[in-house]
């Protein structure tokens, strides 16, 4: 395990400066204009500009302020429809059903409505969000009661639990491993839609940085939010995500140590 961690970190090192190098040789070859394929020290210096200027800290603050509200909105209303749907037989057989094929649909599509509906405000940008997460979680919810296996319900039944001590004892740490990987699905699907709808119109947020670079045929920009927008999902995956996997494994003696 010692030497895991540096052979690691070396082998990214390597991934990433030849990524670096390859981008440098093409910019270099200028097989497209400057102003389409920017330089990698272009884009360090939009990045360096943007966070100078404080416009890249206001723009994440603002995103992750909506993402915080619509994707907690997601999730409370992701469990209470997927327990609804899982202990239902009617809802199972009609809403199940549905909900699988309404998860097929681009998160973009409900953009329209949520124009229609609540015009250009920072409601149509959380309906966005909510409805691209909310059925990621509802399915892992509702998939974590079916799949569970039933002697864990019996087992608490039989220790005299039942009730809402029956589901907070038993039956939600037994359905954990489906209900975190539908939320870790629902946070990436709430992330893409946050962006897009912050496309729509001006909000202050990273989508709204990204339009203005394009506006502005400024490429460096684009690319630098866009790294932004990446960096952030992958720390928020290391940070939240990978750590309560790591925890419930853990838990649940599957932990390699």
């Amino acid at each position: 395990m010692s030497n895991s961690l540096p052979k690691k970190i070396a082998r990214h090192g390597i991934f990433y400066a030849g990524l670096i190098g390859i981008w440098s040789l093409l910019a270099a070859l200028k097989i497209w204009p400057p102003y389409v394929f920017p330089t990698p020290w272009g884009v360090w210096e939009s990045l360096a500009a943007g966070f100078a200027d404080h416009s890249f800290w206001i723009a994440i603050a603002v995103s992750m302020k909506r993402m915080l509200l619509g994707y907690g909105l997601s999730v409370v209303l992701g469990m209470i429809l997927g327990l609804g749907v899982a202990s239902n037989k009617f809802l199972e057989e009609t809403m199940g059903g549905l909900l699988v094929s309404l998860q097929s649909l681009p998160s973009i599509c409900w953009l329209p409505l949520a124009v229609l509906w609540f015009g250009l405000t920072e409601k149509a940008i959380l309906f966005v969000v909510v409805m691209g997460s909310l059925l990621s979680v509802t399915i892992a919810m509702e998939d974590g009661r079916k799949q569970m296996p039933k002697i864990y319900k019996m087992a608490g039944r039989n220790l005299g639990a039942k009730g809402l001590q029956l589901f907070w004892y038993v039956l939600l740490p037994a359905s954990l491993p489906f209900i975190l990987s539908g939320l870790k699905q629902g946070w990436a699907f709430a992330w893409r839609s946050l962006i897009s709808g912050e496309m729509i119109f001006i909000s202050l947020g990273l989508g709204q940085l990204l339009m203005m670079g394009r506006d502005l045929n400024d490429m460096s920009q684009v690319i630098a939010v866009m790294l932004l927008i990446i960096g952030i999902g992958y720390i928020v995956d290391g940070l939240v995500f990978k750590a309560l996997e790591y925890r419930l494994q853990q838990k649940w003696g599957l932990a390699v140590s």
